[in-house]
Formats: structure tokens, C-alpha cells, sequence
């Protein structure tokens, strides 16, 4: 069996790590407890092969990880509320509807918002290729300063140490090193495989891609935008998988750089405690992955 890439991402104070077949979330309830749920895992990849080729695979891999990502988060939120004693839990269906809102906004904010800027520069940038281009800087604008904005938050700063927990764990398993607090500390908090280097590695691709659709009307232009998205997406994917398998080819080392260093914007240096909860998710996983 070829070697697994465990993955996961940070919940409200927790982490979800993934493995083959389970899953685990951990979360931290009170200084010295730790809330610990494992869940099985399947794919539609396994009933349906075609869905395993290339760039297809990478769409459904993203709506996969959005549907574990919602609920890993509605039973975060839900721990946490629990162990405070104050306000109603969580339903996955009313988390749903938040997840839901928050694509479509993000689809408008990310995609939308930078081609309507774009086309208002038409009359000045007659080039399809050139407008994508300012279309692709706006759009890499405007999440930047999303981040750099929302990095500002307290509750958001609590995610993001528990991010960087995450991906110091991460390389800790990768590296075969004990999952102790001592050993994953040293480790970087931040991974090739990131979805935040996912999403930057969508901003670029969406430049090359929409730049081969020569010049549109404005209503052609959003349209297309999101009809590509699964394209753009897949094609995201294979690359940041070709980067975490290959991370000492400088290649693509020298072209993941860009999405490294949004990670020091996404990621942040986690004290003990979090590093626990991160050590106890991907314990969980291997041993629930050893027991299947």
C-alpha cells in the first residue's frame, strides 16, 4: 500500500485530522480535558472510478473535505458551547447554511468582484490577456487583505495556533518522530500541503485558464468564472499534491514559495496545549486506522 498523506485542518479549539478510512477531532473543553471523537470515513471515488482521474479527482476531493470540514466544525462548536454551559448548540444543518453563505460570498468577493473591476478597465486595456492578468492582481489583492484582515480577530488568531499546531504535528509523523509535545514543537507550523496554499495556487491558475477564453462581455466573464471554478480547483490540486510529494525538488519548491509564505499570515505558533489536542487527533486517527 503506498504511504498515506494525513491531512487535517483547526477547528474552534481543536484540531481534525484525516486519515484513509477515519477520521478524528479533538478539542479542548477545560485546561485539562481533552474532547476526543473518531468517525469512519468514505469516498465516492471508491463506488465511482472515473471520479479518480486526474483534476477530477481534485473537485471532489474539495467537496469531500468542505462536507468533513462542516462537520468537524458544527461538533467543535458544539463542545465548546457545551463545556461553557452558555447558549444553544450547533445544528449541522444551520452550520450548513453558514458554509453555504460564506462560498457564495466568497465566490462573489474572490472571483466576481475582481472580473467586474477588470472589465471596468476594458476601454483602457484592450488585451484579453492583460485584463486577465489585472483581473488575476486584483483578485490576489483582495485575499490578501481578507487574511491580513481577519488575522486581526482574537477568536481567528485561536484557529490559526491551532493551525500551525496541526502542521507541526504533521511533519513530526511524517519525519517518524514520536508524537510527543518535545518533538513536534521544533517542527515548522507551516506545510506544502496547506489549504491556504491551495487557495493562492487557485488564484494563479484561474489567471492562466481564463486568460485562454480571449475577450468576453461582462456577463460572459462572470458567467465563466464560475463554471470553471471545478476546473481551476482540480487542476489546483494536482499541483499542490505534485508539491507535497516532490518538496525537495526546487522546481517546485521556488513555485509553492508564494503559498509558504501566506501561511505565516494563516498559521501561528501554538503553546503546549494546543499541540496536545493536535498529537491526541492524529493518535486517534492511527489507531482508529490500525483498528479497521
Amino acid at each position: 500500500m503506498s504511504k498515506f498523506n494525513y491531512g487535517g485542518q483547526a477547528v474552534i479549539e481543536g484540531v481534525m485530522m484525516r486519515g484513509r478510512k477515519s477520521m478524528a477531532i479533538a478539542v479542548r473543553t477545560a485546561p485539562d480535558e481533552i474532547v476526543l471523537e473518531t468517525q469512519a470515513l468514505s469516498s465516492v471515488v471508491e463506488r465511482i472510478p472515473f471520479l479518480k482521474w486526474p483534476v477530477i479527482r481534485g473537485f471532489i476531493a474539495l467537496i469531500e473535505s468542505l462536507v468533513i470540514g462542516v462537520r468537524s466544525l458544527a461538533f467543535s462548536a458544539n463542545q465548546v458551547v457545551e463545556s461553557e454551559g452558555e447558549g444553544e448548540t450547533i445544528s449541522s444543518w444551520e452550520l450548513t447554511l453558514s458554509v453555504t453563505f460564506a462560498i457564495v460570498m466568497g465566490v462573489g468577493l474572490f472571483f466576481l468582484l475582481p472580473a467586474g473591476l477588470a472589465h471596468l478597465l476594458e476601454r483602457y486595456v484592450q488585451q484579453p490577456v492583460w485584463q486577465n492578468i489585472i483581473e488575476g492582481l486584483f483578485r490576489i489583492a483582495i485575499f490578501l487583505a481578507y487574511v491580513w484582515g481577519i488575522s486581526f480577530m482574537k477568536d481567528i488568531r485561536r484557529v490559526f495556533q491551532y493551525h500551525g499546531a496541526e502542521h507541526k504535528v504533521i511533519h513530526a509523523h511524517e519525519s517518524g518522530q514520536e508524537l510527543t509535545v518535545e518533538n513536534t514543537r521544533k517542527f515548522s507550523t507551516m506545510h506544502p500541503r496547506c489549504g491556504t496554499s491551495f487557495l493562492l495556487v487557485v488564484m494563479v491558475i484561474s489567471i492562466l485558464i481564463f486568460s485562454l477564453l480571449g475577450k468576453q462581455t461582462l456577463g460572459m466573464r462572470l458567467l465563466s468564472r464560475v463554471i470553471l471554478l471545478p476546473l481551476v480547483a482540480g487542476i489546483s490540486y494536482e499541483f499542490i499534491k505534485l508539491a507535497g510529494k516532490y518538496p525537495h525538488n526546487k522546481i517546485l519548491r521556488i513555485l509553492s514559495a508564494p503559498g509558504m509564505w501566506l501561511q505565516k499570515l494563516t498559521t501561528g505558533e501554538p503553546d503546549d496545549s494546543q499541540l496536545e489536542v493536535a498529537i491526541r487527533a492524529l493518535n486517534g486517527v492511527l489507531e482508529a486506522e490500525e483498528g479497521v
